[in-house]
């Protein structure tokens, strides 16, 4: 039988292009966030931000603000509820080791803007007049802020963080080799801390049924994750909680853990015995996870003509006091490039801010930027072409893992990236490009992710009106996962994809892992595949039993599924519709729960990773230090795409956020009192329509087997190695070598 999803029946969905089918409902307002969900008798309830950075909460007076009209309750440290804490119980699939962080606990500060206080009241807005009412008095220490100066504290984290691989040992000696090499070259790079900003707010909104059991509505990228957060902190079972998120506006990795907006609702539920919201406030984005400050060292040492003899990449990262956050910065250095002698370090030390989080390709983001200027600083130290350097040093295996890579067409990349590009064209002296009173600068810069796939579950089930509906718990962050499970259910079951509904992000639902990594397509695609699968077989049973069957001696193997109908391979005229395999079967619906994990011996036995290649041209007035970035094509291997549209889309998203990195975002730590001092969208710049001009993919034909599908997911990739291929572009515009990203202004002209 013909069910796979390289069909070659008539309806050919998966691999075409579809606007996304949940498209209508976020256009015309239909489609409900965590903070818009209606529910009887709901209060609201409003954060009070403390004040410090480090200390203690030495008084809290509440008297006026519950004097106001309207004013349920103010909840602090000194009458919350007890509660179970999750330490002991409970340990979230995404949380790195230590001890999470618990609001209104005590009277201990741990970071600026730490929650401190929450008032509940009829309406959002008497919530938060009252809250601007409630006073606290500290006992302020001082801060601890700067990763520079806490280097010497420095310590390798000695619980290391699921799914996170340390730093491989290190082979030949990277030492004796940089200081024989002829070519030399050791720098310091950094990133400015960033974080996520998503459009839609973090919002929990907690409908209280009256018999002890709740329905949330949470802001989160999945929910299973919120479940078991609740279950642990609160002591309840997990058929007493549902959580529920159909539709998320954004998330890049901070949705991946629940927020301390989840437990207060939650709190407040519980205590009032009544519904209750708790929205936070754009200024409290910035009042948790960020991409952390990480302090890196790239050396290398290659011979005259740019063949790596000696590559060390050495990080520091910054995490709170009370997790030790980790993510996979300097791998990537020894993925990517092929060297005889490399030694990797990373390294943690503890500061006074909340813990960082994940933040879309988190650790690649920043190592690769650190590693593709390093090599581009490397090609003009040997006279070499950026792109022939790296094919130069061009690896064939993941050293670190000691596999072949299972598929890797970046060669590909480089060849079609740089055709579409003009890079021939490219003069290599810096300052020689200028158009009018700009110069104009070329660069580019490769980009790794893996390519990962979990273990999932999905359900699907068939009515004998011919329409199917499937889904599982993980959630669609805005990558098109509503329309390529749909394009992958109809291609199944030769379905139109109006007769597919998809469901997601409702713990009621099979299983899923976090929408995040760039899995869900290789993971929750594959458990839909799956069950349309055992759905298909069943119905052909039914349909071969049937009296005079056309079907009747043809082997599963030799049909096909398309137009709501079953036909032998070649020969259509032989068919039954699925509708009346049903109705001769006496079923009014087909029902299949299926599994699918990363369990495939290929997984096992091949390295498995995206790869891309970056092209850039900027443009830099060189008297005011404006750069515009006015052209990028970025060539893409990612195995099959499933939906050319949704994909594209997906690393104009990455590439969109690299521009950021490069030129705009950064949250400054004022170090004295230990607070971002930009939070919010007035002075944390990001990109906007008029920083965005011709952005071009490319994706580059490969075939993998490390999953089923064939696919290797595109939510990662198009960021990673952008902000360092503007960097370069910036060098060659300026001849200004720029290390320490944003790229701004007064770095150019200072």
């Amino acid at each position: 039988m013909v069910t796979t999803i390289s069909s070659t029946g008539t309806d050919r969905y998966v691999g075409t292009a579809h606007s996304r089918v949940d498209g209508p409902a976020k256009v015309t307002g239909l489609a409900k966030y965590a903070g818009e969900f209606a529910a009887p008798d709901l209060a609201h309830g409003y954060v009070v931000s403390g004040g410090i950075a480090k200390g203690r909460i030495t008084a809290i007076e509440t008297a006026e603000a519950e004097a106001v009209p309207g004013v349920i309750k103010v909840f602090t440290h000194e009458n919350r509820p007890r509660t179970a804490w999750l330490d002991y119980n409970y340990r979230d699939a995404v949380a790195p080791p230590g001890s999470p962080f618990r609001a209104l606990y005590d009277d201990v500060i741990h970071y600026s803007g730490q929650p401190v206080a929450l008032v509940v009241a009829e309406d959002f807005e008497t919530a938060r007049h009252a809250a601007s009412l409630v006073k606290v008095a500290y006992a302020a220490e001082v801060p601890a802020t700067d990763v520079d100066a806490q280097a010497e504290f420095a310590y390798d984290p000695p619980k290391k963080r699921a799914g996170i691989k340390p730093p491989p040992q290190p082979w030949g000696d990277a030492t004796a080799a940089y200081e024989a090499a002829p070519v030399k070259l050791s720098n310091d790079y950094r990133l400015a801390v960033e974080h996520h900003n998503p459009m839609e707010p973090h919002a929990s909104t907690v409908v209280w049924d009256g018999n002890g059991r709740i329905t949330v509505y949470d802001k989160i990228q999945g929910v299973s994750n919120s479940q078991g957060y609740i279950a642990a902190v609160f002591g309840m079972k997990k058929d007493e909680v549902r959580v529920l998120n159909p539709y998320l506006g954004g998330g890049f990795g901070i949705g991946l853990r629940p927020q301390y907006q989840l437990f207060l609702a939650v709190m407040a539920a519980r205590d009032l015995e009544r519904s209750v919201r708790v929205t936070l406030t754009r200024d409290q984005m910035f009042t948790f996870g960020y991409r952390p400050d990480v302090r890196q060292r790239v050396s290398l040492g290659a011979d005259a003509t740019g063949n790596l003899q000696s590559l060390r990449h050495d990080a520091l990262s910054g995490t709170s006091r009370f997790e030790d956050y980790q993510e996979v910065v300097v791998n990537w250095s020894a993925i990517l490039y092929d060297c005889d002698n490399v030694a990797l370090s990373y390294k943690l030390a503890q500061i006074d801010t909340y813990t960082p989080a994940d933040m879309r390709a988190p650790g690649a983001v920043t190592g690769v930027l650190a590693l593709e200027i390093a090599m581009d600083e490397l090609a003009y130290a040997t006279g070499q072409d950026p792109v022939a350097l790296r094919l130069a040093n061009y690896s064939e295996r993941d050293r670190t893992e000691g596999k072949p890579f299972g598929s890797k067409a970046l060669r590909a990349c480089y060849a079609q990236g740089a055709e579409r590009f003009g890079w021939e064209r490219r003069n290599p002296e810096p300052r020689s490009m200028t158009e009018g009173r700009e110069l104009v600068g070329w660069g580019m810069a490769t980009g790794v992710w893996e390519a990962l796939m979990q273990q999932s579950s999905a359900q699907a089930t068939l009515t004998s009106d011919g329409k199917l509906v499937v889904g599982n718990s993980t959630g669609d962050i805005g990558t098109g996962t509503y329309t390529i499970l749909t394009q992958i259910a109809a291609e199944v079951l030769g379905l139109p994809m109006e007769d597919v509904t998809t469901k997601l992000g409702d713990t009621d639902l099979a299983e899923a892992p976090v929408a995040g990594g760039s899995w869900t397509a290789a993971s929750s695609g594959t458990a839909v595949m799956k069950a349309c699968r055992k759905i298909a077989a069943d119905v052909f049973a039914m349909a071969r039993a049937m009296d005079d069957s056309p079907l009747a001696n043809v082997d599963f193997d030799r049909v096909v599924f398309e137009g709501g109908r079953i036909a032998v391979a070649g020969d259509p005229s032989r068919s039954v519709s699925l509708v009346d395999a049903m109705t001769a079967g006496a079923v009014d619906k087909v029902e299949a729960t299926e599994s699918a994990g990363p369990d495939s011996g290929h997984a096992k036995e091949f390295a498995a990773y995206t790869h891309s290649a970056i092209f850039v041209e900027v443009k830099v007035d060189e008297d005011l230090g404006q750069v515009r970035v006015t052209r990028v094509v970025s060539a893409i291997a990612a195995g099959k795409i499933i939906n050319p549209k949704t994909a594209r889309s997906q690393i104009l998203g990455g590439v969109v956020m690299g521009i950021g990195s490069a030129l705009e975002e950064e949250s400054m730590l004022d170090h004295t009192i230990g607070r971002f001092m930009n939070h919010n969208l007035g002075e944390y710049h990001v990109p906007v329509n008029a920083d965005i001009q011709n952005l071009d993919v490319i994706f580059v034909e490969e075939e993998d087997k490390a999953n089923p599908m064939g696919v290797k997911g595109l939510g990662e990739i198009g960021i990673v190695g952008t902000a360092a291929a503007i960097a370069n572009a910036v060098f060659h515009a300026t001849g200004k070598r720029i290390r320490d990203l944003p790229i701004t202004v007064d770095k150019l002209i200072g």
